[in-house]
């Protein structure tokens, strides 16, 4: 793992299309952008702001995200959401999440991620259904 220092960032896009609106996916009753969905959009920009930090046999999940999802978006909307690293505890690491759509702020929080060797892992969460 190459050195990581608070302040670095990372984004990711999506255009809300009907797979991410919040009746889709069973998040609620409105043909709106789901929360589910800007979490997970939040998650890929801390995922993004990490790539080529992180040597091939590791990656990180996710551990912890409060996040509030302020105004809603509509279908065909671009979201954008940006994760900047603002702490990191050994392999832990703390980022701010804000996602954006083309009217202005729609979520913001903090989001966790741990580092983790995929192997042992991926080995580790199978075992569960020995």
């Amino acid at each position: 793992m190459k050195n990581i220092s608070a302040g670095i960032s990372g984004t990711a896009e999506i255009t809300v299309s009907e797979n991410e609106l919040a009746v889709t996916v069973g998040s609620g009753s409105l043909e709106v952008f789901a929360t589910p969905c800007m979490v997970a959009l939040m998650e890929k920009s801390a995922c993004n702001c990490l790539s080529g930090y992180i040597a091939d046999d590791f990656t990180t999940v996710g551990t912890e995200i409060n996040v509030r999802h302020l105004s809603a978006t509509p279908k065909g909307m671009k979201v954008t959401a940006t994760a900047t690293l603002t702490e990191v505890n050994g392999k832990e690491f703390v980022f701010s999440v804000k996602a954006f759509d083309e009217a202005g702020l729609i979520g913001e929080g903090v989001h966790k991620r741990f580092c983790v060797n995929s192997e042992i892992f991926t080995q580790k969460t199978y075992s569960k259904i020995k």
